[in-house]
């Protein structure tokens, strides 16, 4: 046998050897790659009802699954096994370096959004108290939440920055609204208690309680509080409070002229300093006057009806989903195209709502 047949046998002997290798490399690869088209289709294909919650946690699934499915696939390599760790080793230094290299605070940031995501510790529309800053939650991301000020303007906090940070949420179900003033030892307490408590009343409040907070040198202070149920008018029932506390300790004859005084204009005796309103300076009332609260939030308040309307109509999409399971086949047709009316609706919801973060992200 000449030098060249004997290379040519070689050369069929191992292409024999490796073909079993390549045809089982390929079919892990078809197995693979089936099994996640399959995974993306049952957790992530056409389900425009899932929440933003359920969807990550699936997201994050499919990430894992994936690097299971690369790792799988590099054990199949027909190749030797010391080339086989190599790569296996090259994949955890590129995986290793991504998390390394990626700035720190990037990462911290998004850690903290995974953990908001899952303690929910507030949702869009909620009035939040963050240190000196206090407002409106417009949206909630992955890497920084962004709050609407009570000067309407947008401020974007890093979820890392939220997590190490005391946050201060008004509950949906009420809060106590207070004002706090300073009067003179010339009125009894419980005078004044009975008229704070007027305006109270008159603010439309419940439960209103007076408490004295401090007697100092020159005055008593006092704090008036009231439950206000309606939480989204927050800024103006506080407005409200106060201006009633004026009215009412004025129309009593109560001076407000604590805890100093001092007028260097010559006044009669017994003159009080107490300002009486005349028409002219009544408030005028309009019919259809907007709120304080809708021209300071309007983002945030635009942002909680969408997140509202994209949870009723999730609901009402796993409830038809769950009376489709058990209704006969007449009635399965026209709850199919009532699913159909919603997905889309719901679509062009969500839609909508990424048009706009993504409008507020690039100014």
């Amino acid at each position: 046998m000449t030098h060249s047949n004997r290379m040519e046998t070689l050369v069929l002997d191992k292409l024999g050897e490796a073909i079993p290798g390549l045809l089982g490399f390929v079919a892990s690869g078809l197995v693979l790659g089936a099994a996640l088209w399959a995974a993306y289709r049952v957790l992530l294909g056409n389900r425009p009802d899932l929440d933003p919650d359920k969807k990550l946690s699936r997201q994050l699934f499919m990430v894992f699954f994936a690097l299971v499915a690369l790792v799988l696939l590099t054990l199949a390599l027909p190749v030797d096994e010391t080339i086989r760790n190599q790569i296996l080793s090259l994949i955890g230094i590129v995986l290793s370096g991504l998390v390394a290299f990626s700035s720190t605070a990037i990462v911290g940031n998004l850690m903290a959004g995974l953990m908001m995501r899952f303690t929910k510790p507030f949702r869009v529309g909620d009035f939040v108290q963050v240190e000196e800053f206090f407002g409106r939650v417009t949206e909630t991301g992955l890497l920084d939440t962004e709050f609407q000020t009570e000067h309407r303007e947008l401020i974007a906090f890093p979820n890392s920055y939220l997590i190490s940070h005391p946050v201060t949420v008004t509950r949906s179900s009420g809060t106590i609204v207070s004002a706090q003033l300073s009067l003179g030892f010339d009125v009894h307490h419980l005078t004044i208690e009975k008229l704070l408590l007027e305006a109270v009343k008159k603010t439309e409040l419940e439960d209103g309680f007076v408490q004295i907070i401090q007697i100092g040198d020159f005055s008593v202070s006092y704090r008036v509080s009231g439950l206000l149920t309606e939480v989204k008018s927050l800024i103006s029932t506080r407005s409200r409070l106060l201006g009633h506390v004026l009215d009412t300790l004025h129309e009593a004859g109560v001076e407000i002229l604590s805890p100093n005084f001092m007028a260097q204009r010559p006044q009669p005796d017994g003159l009080k300093m107490i300002p009486v309103a005349s028409e002219k300076q009544a408030p005028v009332k309009k019919k259809h006057e907007e709120s304080p609260e809708s021209v300071i939030f309007d983002k945030a308040e635009e942002a909680e009806a969408v997140h509202e309307q994209i949870q009723t109509i999730q609901k009402s999409i796993q409830d038809l989903r769950d009376q489709r399971e058990t209704c006969e086949n007449a009635e399965k047709d026209r709850i199919d195209q009532e699913l159909e009316t919603l997905n889309e609706r719901l679509e062009a919801l969500q839609n909508s709502k990424n048009k706009d973060e993504g409008a507020s992200s690039n100014h």
